[in-house]
């Protein structure tokens, strides 16, 4: 196998997750990858915004730590990202994280519908029972739509990761996909192949292999991400992402130093 990058992958610092990236290195080499990028869940204004990303105080660390297993493989490529959560109205807080060090990329995710119901949260799963899927839906692809269009990433994370706990809507989503993707081709903003999904309830790639259809349609790039939380699962299933990126008709996906892009055969 041709491997991919994997550019998304967490540390202990977020509170639901094990392994240093020194250890996500090792599996990954193992694996035969070339490059990881470690992603974890930026810091928020406040502290207590909720209890699975790292403080403020915690970033100088996540840097110190990425760059400790640079310096333990000086071959191999390690890069430096965060997965920052859109948030109409935070737009600024996510400027100021970007001038804080030397990034790779950001993903932007949307976990966040309304309020503080991050949709994706197991604990909060009563929530989905209160409101109808296709509200939900179109509430959280208008705010991923708003994160292709912010400026701020270069990738956007999980692109359906609604459909996770399995809420999903009687009414055609079609036209909520198109409008997203036609937005990330717009402004040019790769969306990622995420693995993760195979490991959640939904037992499917995030974003679907119909959405990807459309992406490819859309001409929208992509990346690659295990969303691994453990060193076990880099990589995890990138045999089948790969395969079926081919399958639905891409060439190239995209590698990321500095916020510059590159293309990449998808050999």
């Amino acid at each position: 196998m041709n491997w991919t990058s994997d550019y998304h992958m967490h540390t202990p610092l977020c509170h639901h997750a094990v392994g240093d990236p020194t250890d996500y290195v090792a599996q990954a080499k193992a694996l035969g990858l070339s490059e990881i990028g470690m992603s974890d869940h930026s810091p928020m204004p406040r502290d207590d915004w909720d209890d699975w990303r790292m403080a403020q105080a915690d970033l100088v660390e996540y840097v110190a730590k990425v760059n400790a297993a640079r310096a333990a493989h000086p071959d191999f490529s390690v890069l430096l990202g965060l997965e920052v959560d859109f948030i109409p109205g935070l737009e600024g807080w996510i400027k100021d994280l970007a001038s804080r060090h030397d990034w790779d990329y950001f993903i932007g995710s949307v976990h966040y519908v309304s309020g503080h119901w991050d949709l994706d949260n197991p604990k909060k799963l009563s929530e989905w029972r209160k409101h109808d899927p296709f509200e939900v839906w179109s509430l959280y692809f208008q705010r991923l739509t708003q994160a292709a269009t912010s400026g701020l990433f270069e990738i956007i994370g999980h692109a359906d990761l609604c459909k996770k706990f399995c809420f999903y809507p009687r009414e055609d989503c079609t036209p909520l996909f198109n409008t997203f993707l036609q937005a990330a081709a717009d402004c040019d903003v790769a969306i990622e192949l995420n693995t993760a999904g195979l490991r959640k309830d939904c037992k499917e790639i995030y974003p679907s292999p119909a959405f990807l259809k459309l992406a490819r349609k859309h001409g929208v790039r992509i990346t690659f991400g295990s969303d691994a939380h453990a060193p076990s699962e880099v990589g995890a299933d990138f045999a089948y992402a790969i395969n079926l990126a081919r399958e639905i008709g891409f060439t190239h996906w995209c590698r990321f130093k500095g916020r510059e892009r590159q293309f990449v055969p998808l050999n």
